[in-house]
């Protein structure tokens, strides 16, 4: 039986792994199907991280982590997690992908989040072809052509700055006339002769062809459409968490959630049901922040240990 299994590979279920294996646990997972780094690693540039100076880019900035939370011997499944169930003796179990399961004292969910879809028409359909989440990854298909960007707070600005050093235009529409952003990122962009702002303004419709996005139709504020001419648009209207696995075969979810579907924890990353422990984007009031997932990691494995110590 394992003492903890972690699930998710992001900050917080590294710092949990590094936190836990290096607090005395031998025997300590991470299930985590794609590469470590969680979502960070999608990000053009990360410069508020406390000690961490030099500005890089997200893949860059979670290279050493992997090798430093697997120094003191956590190990790390490259498979994906179906659900997690409690067993009646305190135990639970975790169901895997391919019909595997394996019994655990103790369980931290670090599912994290994905972006949300805007819902705007064609967004399916083109998605991958023209319309995307992550400009770091797609942008340089992109150079010296015209690009729309989709959101008003700190990603989509921060995204709109990286792709006008690629594209020769940005048009940053945003469905407000303020932007949510940090005021430093929204006077940057402001001075950026590069991005057009389209305020108070929304998503119409994607179109193209079978070759992918031609243009973006922008409904404006008088309720006029604005076509614009762009091979490109790219989405960054929020997140949704990952809680699927948390969900019962009644539909009910083994443990509290709050209503946006966030799991309800305490500060000791505690949820309503003993050795469960919830750490990073996926908790109520996470500021998705890389920094706050870490902290969570770190809090939930010393929880994690403290209840484990109480079993015996």
């Amino acid at each position: 039986m394992l003492d903890v299994a972690i699930i998710g590979g992001g900050p917080a279920g590294l710092s949990a792994g590094l936190y836990a294996t290096r607090g005395g646990l031998k025997n300590v997972v991470m299930f985590e199907k794609g590469m470590p780094g969680g979502q960070i690693t999608s990000s053009s540039e990360i410069e508020n991280y406390p000690g961490v100076a030099q500005v890089m880019d997200g893949i860059s900035f979670m290279a050493p982590w992997n090798e430093q939370c697997m120094r003191f011997g956590l190990k790390h499944e490259m498979v994906g997690v179906e659900q997690i169930l409690k067993n009646s003796d305190g135990s639970f179990t975790i169901k895997l992908e391919g019909g595997k399961t394996e019994l655990t004292k103790a369980v931290i969910v670090c599912t994290g989040s994905a972006p949300k879809r805007a819902g705007f028409k064609g967004e399916d359909e083109f998605f991958g072809k023209g319309v995307s989440t992550c400009a770091t990854c797609d942008g340089f298909f992109y150079k010296n052509k015209e690009v729309a960007v989709l959101g008003g707070g700190d990603t989509a600005l921060e995204e709109a700055l990286y792709l006008a050093n690629i594209c020769s235009k940005v048009y940053l529409i945003h469905r407000r006339d303020e932007f949510r952003a940090a005021p430093s990122t929204v006077e940057k962009v402001k001075k950026n002769e590069k991005i057009e702002l389209i305020t108070s303004a929304s998503v119409d419709e994607v179109y193209g062809d079978k070759m992918g996005v031609t243009g973006v139709k922008v409904k404006l504020k008088d309720g006029s459409i604005r076509d614009l001419n762009v091979p490109g648009i790219f989405t960054f209207v929020g997140l949704n968490v990952r809680n699927e696995i948390l969900k019962q075969d009644d539909g009910k979810f083994l443990c509290n959630m709050e209503e946006g579907g966030q799991v309800s924890v305490d500060l000791k990353m505690q949820t309503s049901v003993a050795g469960l422990f919830a750490a990073g984007d996926l908790r109520k009031d996470a500021p998705k922040q890389v920094i706050c997932a870490a902290g969570d990691g770190a809090v939930a494995a010393l929880s994690a240990m403290a209840y484990i110590e109480s079993l015996h």
